[in-house]
């Protein structure tokens, strides 16, 4: 009986220190993705660091009658257009807020952060996630980002069918 309670302690013990791990990662994610946003809204130069380099990246269109239609494009792209557009965003002061913000674990030192975006003076939210991924080295990187967007300038890079 004795051996059986010793042998539950211990599971219990490797149980809560797992359960303790997984949060501290999940909040590490969390905490990386509330500096990406901090980040983002300053329009800090550390933000192409914090894209893996085979990230993929979707742009969700949603067209006026609702559909919706992916654009995807790999991270160099995404960087350089994101460099492109970045002084005119400045210039009009251009951040967005985030709502409903979720952290779901994908295994693998892998979490999936969803969410709701708000253009800086707009009333409407769009569906958002990034995928992080934990390296080796201890640093997060987006492996893969969904963001809706309003802007039916990106359906010119659409996929032709």
């Amino acid at each position: 009986m004795k051996k059986h309670l010793s042998l539950i302690m211990i599971f219990t013990i490797l149980m809560l220190g797992g359960l303790k791990a997984f949060a501290d990662d999940s909040q590490a994610a969390l905490k990386f993705f509330n500096n990406y946003v901090t980040a983002a809204n300053s329009y800090s130069t550390t933000i192409p660091s914090m894209y893996s380099p085979s990230a993929k990246i979707i742009r969700q269109v949603v067209k006026p009658n609702g559909e919706l239609v992916n654009v995807t494009t790999n991270t160099a792209t995404y960087i350089k257009q994101m460099k492109i557009s970045q002084s005119v965003a400045k210039a009009r002061h251009y951040t967005n807020s985030y709502s409903n913000i979720t952290v779901k674990p994908l295994g693998n030192d892998t979490y999936k952060i969803s969410s709701l975006r708000q253009p800086k003076g707009e009333t409407y939210k769009l569906k958002t996630y990034m995928i992080v991924k934990k390296q080796p080295n201890g640093k997060w990187l987006i492996t893969e980002e969904l963001m809706q967007t309003k802007e039916q300038i990106f359906l010119k890079y659409a996929n032709k069918k």
